[in-house]
This record gives structure tokens, C-alpha cells and sequence, in this order.
């Protein structure tokens, strides 16, 4: 069968599964729909979470960066895991003993106060809309180049499926569908990185290859012999650096769709024990990634570098470039006439790659079988439709049911509060279709902007919400308004070329700080503000202390050291 049968095939396949599970997990409740009734197993839940956290950024984009930057990309790998490690062991089970529905719900009845609570859903709303804004953009590149659509139909196309088994079925529907499509991405990923190892190396295992082979160095040569820089050396100042892989840190810890996942399980223990099993399911990709980069940046250089302007337009195995110029993430242009395509760095360049089509046209660049191909592509809309949907349902719950049932209607029926999540979900979607077809950003860097958002006002809330019992609602308004604006503004500024059109940024850099980075700014400016604050103000009622003390202690604690 041809690439395009296989691509028909297996998406339809998938997608049609998916369908089914959220269908057959259908819920009538608020607590199925928020929570999915808690009663997820732990493994389950670590597959869901692993999905729902290894977005469209993680399967598509990031070994697109690790490929372009070579030893700077390492700061995604860093970021993500240690955010990942940071939220497991710091907060997760804290937060799963708290036991309500959403971060909001926990910000709110903390703080004591619904301004806070406001403040919290409108923070997670922002950060939300921003983090799916790049897994739309991830879906509508895959039904672009392998589907033939352009790439806002195969936005609406994405759209239309999510709101099915979001709106139908809530988070049980979501988790159960986000099992199913880990098990995809997964597969979709291991295979050509296994297949691309074997053949480039002769050792099948592709961290091992990539390790302990001489593929590394190779490529840093052709890379140096060609201009295009170092592979191995940084070209970030340390700053930056430090900047963004703690952004990316503290931005996973305060992610509220991943921290929802929590919520999910029947028991704290089981939360610990389904954040073990996601670190687990977490690694196999993030190991494999960097591996990935490298042999798919190899094939890449060694294919079209010299290539001439005859053979991208006749060769039968360069089909695929054709195919992808026509989506307009590759680009061709013999600007010295003479007759051959030369991939260097800066205007001399006469090949435009776009980062994000480095995973999904790996298997092509390959030669590899066209089911691996159409596998390749399910596992990209797999990881952009896992996150999309988690991302959907926080800016659902934060409006239905931390703003409507919570301030608006406290007498809402169930059937009002359905009404409300699934009507929210439906305008979220149209939301984020739109900034899905007019990104600001290519993916992982859309991703980035989301995980300083969430760093910025967040992570310091929470923390300290469970670590200070002298923090009050006074400061942690104060705290997220101050933390989420200044970054809000900062990125504003700094992609001013694509947010506002100007003809350069606005602001290069803040201190040396990027706008990947920024985040860790307004996570600063959020402690200081939230402390001072707190400290200069009236302290929490006592059974606020009390419940603080109560979340954080593990049960029976006290009595047993009493007794001792």
C-alpha cells in the first residue's frame, strides 16, 4: 500500500478508537466529568499523565530543537524532566490529599477568598490558551503534509474530534482516550528511532547509539564543515541558560492540566505511586529524543545538501521534499544559480528547514516502510489531541465550575453544571483553533511561553500554600496578578515581530533573559511580592493554618510521634 493508504489507515484507526473510548466512557456527573469520578488505577493514570504532559512539543518539536540547537536543546530535556521530578515529589501528593477538583479550587479555599479563587481560574485560563494554541498548530502541520489538507482544515478536523470525546465524556473520557494514545505516540516514536540507530550505527538501541558510537561527532563535523556551527558547545549565555530550564521547571510544577491528574486517582498513595509510573513512561521518549535529533539531522544533511534543482523535481525518493515544500515548512531557492541546493547558515542558505517537520519527516528522509510513516503521523496527532483535550477540560472547569458554580450560581443542578463544562469546552475549542491557524510561535516555543506563564504565577502560589502557613490571600493575589502580568508583558514585547507586527522586537532581552526564560522573573517578582505582602498584612484565620498543616503531614503523623 502506498503512504497515503497506510496514512488513511492508521489515523482513521486511531481516531476511530478514540472515539469509541470516549464514547464508552460517557458521564452524567460532575465529579466523572472534573475528576473522572476518581477511580483511575495508578498505571493508568501514569500513562494518561504522561500523554496529556508529552504534548505535541515533546513528540514533534523537541527533537526539531535538539537538532537545530544541538547541546543548547538540552535545556528542554532538563527543564521538562527535572519540572516533571520537581511536581511528583513536591507537590502532587499534597495537593491529591487536599483532594478537590481543580488548582483554582485549591487556591481559592487556601487563601480563603474568591478573588483568589477568580484570579487563579482567569491565570489558568491564560496559561492554557497559550500551551493548545501549539498543540493545534502540531495537529494541523500533521494533516497538512500526510492528509493533504491545508493546514487550517486539518485544524478544524483536529477540533471536531477532541470536542467529541472532550465534551462527551470529560476527564474519564480524556484519560481513558490519553491511555490509548501514549500507547501510539510511544510506538510511533521508538520505531524509527530504532530502525534510523540500526542503520546509522549498527547498534539498535538508539541512547545506547547515540552514546557510545561516533555519530555525534560526525555530525558536529559536517555541521562545522558546512557553517552552520557547533553541535556540542553552547551558543546561549549561562543566564539564559539557568533561566530557561528553571522556567521550564517551576512551569511543569505549576501546569494546572497536569496537576488535575492528580485529582484523578482514588487515594494519595496512589497518586505517588501514578507519578512513579509516569516518570517511567515519560523517560522512554525523553531518552530517545536526543538520539532521534542527532540521526534524523544526519540523514537530513547527507540528503539534500548538493542536491541539485533537477533531482528535488524528478527524484522518485525525494517525493517527500516535494511533498513537504507544498506545506511551506521546506523551501528551496538556488539563489547562485548554479544548479545546486547548498544548506548553510544565514543568507547564503539556499534550504529552509522548519523545525517542527524533523520528527514527522524523519521516516521519509529514511526510506523506511510507508506503515512506518503513517505510524509516524498517528503518534503526532496522538500527543497534540492527548494535551489538547487536558488543556480544554482546565479551561473548562475553571470557568463552568470555579467561576459559575462557584461565584455565580452556588445552586446550580447537575444538570447546569454539565450544561455549563461542555458549552465552555465547545467555545474553548473555537478558541483555540484560531491561535492554532495564527500561532505566534512554532510549537515548542509556544509551549515555552505556557510553562513561563504557569512558573510566573502558579508555582510560587502553590508552594507556599502548602509550605507557609503564614502566606494570605492579600499576597497571593498580589503575588499572581504582579507574576503572570510582568510576563505576560515581557513576551509581548519580546515577540513583538509576530504578536504586533513591528519590524523588530520591541525588547531583545530582559538581564541577559530570553522570553523563554522570562517566566523565572515573574516567578521571582511573584515570592517576593506574595512574602512581603503576606507578612505585612493580617495572617490566615487559624483553621486555615490548621488545614495546611493537615494537607501537608501525612496521616497519623502526629499521632505517632505524640506517642513516641
Amino acid at each position: 500500500m502506498s503512504t497515503e493508504v497506510w496514512t488513511y489507515l492508521l489515523v482513521g484507526l486511531t481516531f476511530a478508537g478514540y472515539l469509541y473510548i470516549g464514547y464508552m466512557n460517557r458521564v452524567r456527573d460532575t465529579r466523572g466529568f472534573y475528576v473522572a469520578g476518581q477511580g483511575v488505577p495508578a498505571i493508568a493514570n501514569g500513562a494518561a499523565t504522561a500523554a496529556d504532559w508529552m504534548s505535541a512539543a515533546s513528540f514533534i518539536s523537541m527533537a526539531g530543537l535538539i537538532s537545530f540547537l544541538g547541546y543548547d536543546g538540552a535545556i528542554y530535556l532538563m527543564g521538562w524532566t527535572g519540572g516533571y521530578v520537581l511536581l511528583a515529589l513536591l507537590l502532587a501528593p499534597y495537593l491529591r490529599k487536599y483532594g478537590k477538583y481543580t488548582v483554582p479550587d485549591f487556591v481559592g479555599d487556601r487563601y480563603y477568598s474568591q478573588t483568589a479563587r477568580v484570579v487563579a481560574a482567569i491565570c489558568a485560563i491564560f496559561v492554557s490558551l497559550t500551551y493548545v494554541a501549539g498543540q493545534m498548530r502540531g495537529v494541523g502541520i500533521v494533516f497538512s503534509r500526510f492528509l493533504g489538507l491545508p493546514i487550517t482544515g486539518g485544524i478544524i478536523v483536529g477540533m471536531a474530534i477532541v470536542a467529541f470525546f472532550a465534551v462527551l465524556g470529560g476527564m474519564k473520557g480524556i484519560t481513558w482516550t490519553q491511555v490509548a494514545q501514549y500507547s501510539v505516540l510511544i510506538l510511533a516514536f521508538l520505531i524509527p528511532s530504532i530502525a534510523l540507530a540500526a542503520r546509522l550505527t549498527g547498534m539498535p538501541i538508539p541512547q545506547l547509539a547515540f552514546t557510545f558510537t561516533d555519530i555525534v561527532p560526525k555530525l558536529n563535523q559536517i555541521q562545522m564543515d558546512l557553517g552552520l556551527g557547533s553541535y556540542v558547545t553552547s551558543h546561549k549565555n549561562m543566564i539564559d541558560v539557568l533561566a530557561i530550564t528553571l522556567a521550564l521547571m517551576t512551569g511543569t510544577a505549576g501546569l494546572p492540566h497536569v496537576i488535575v491528574r492528580f485529582y484523578t486517582v482514588p487515594s494519595v498513595r496512589a497518586a505517588r505511586y501514578s507519578a512513579g509510573w509516569a516518570l517511567l513512561f515519560i523517560a522512554i521518549l525523553y531518552t530517545t529524543a536526543p538520539a532521534l535529533a542527532a540521526f534524523a539531522k544526519f540523514n537530513l544533511i547527507n540528503t539534500l545538501n548538493g542536491v541539485s534543482v533537477q533531482d528535488v523535481q524528478t527524484r522518485p525518493d525525494l517525493d517527500w521534499a516535494r511533498k513537504w515544500e507544498t506545506t511551506g515548512l521546506l523551501s528551496f531557492e538556488d539563489k547562485n544559480g548554479d544548479g545546486v541546493y547548498q544548506l548553510t547558515k544565514g543568507d547564503t542558505n539556499e534550504i529552509k528547514i522548519d523545525r517542527d517537520i524533523i520528527v514527522l519527516s524523519t521516516p521519509e528522509v529514511a526510506g523506511l516502510a510507508g506503515f512506518v510513516i503513517a505510524l509516524v503521523a498517528a503518534g503526532g496527532l496522538a500527543a497534540a489531541l492527548s494535551t489538547a483535550s487536558g488543556l480544554l477540560l482546565v479551561i473548562s472547569s475553571s470557568l463552568s465550575h470555579d467561576i459559575y458554580y462557584r461565584l455565580i450560581n452556588p445552586n446550580a443542578t447537575e444538570r447546569q453544571r454539565m450544561i455549563a463544562g461542555r458549552t465552555v469546552i465547545f467555545l474553548a475549542i473555537l478558541v483555540a483553533g484560531y491561535f492554532g491557524i495564527n500561532p505566534p510561535g512554532f510549537v515548542a516555543e509556544v509551549v515555552a511561553f505556557a510553562f513561563g506563564l504557569a512558573c510566573a504565577s502558579f508555582f510560587p502560589i502553590i508552594l507556599l500554600g502548602i509550605f507557609d502557613k503564614r502566606t494570605n490571600s492579600t499576597g497571593a493575589v498580589w503575588g499572581m496578578i504582579i507574576g503572570i502580568t510582568f510576563t505576560a508583558v515581557m513576551i509581548l514585547l519580546m515577540r513583538s515581530t509576530k504578536l504586533l507586527g513591528t519590524e523588530a522586537p520591541i525588547v531583545t532581552s530582559f538581564l541577559g533573559i530570553s522570553a523563554q526564560g522570562i517566566g523565572v522573573v515573574g516567578m521571582i517578582l511573584n515570592f517576593v511580592v506574595t512574602y512581603v505582602v503576606s507578612r505585612a498584612t493580617k495572617e490566615p484565620p487559624q483553621e486555615i493554618q490548621d488545614m495546611v498543616e493537615s494537607v501537608r503531614i501525612p496521616k497519623g503523623a502526629k499521632e505517632a510521634v505524640a506517642a513516641h
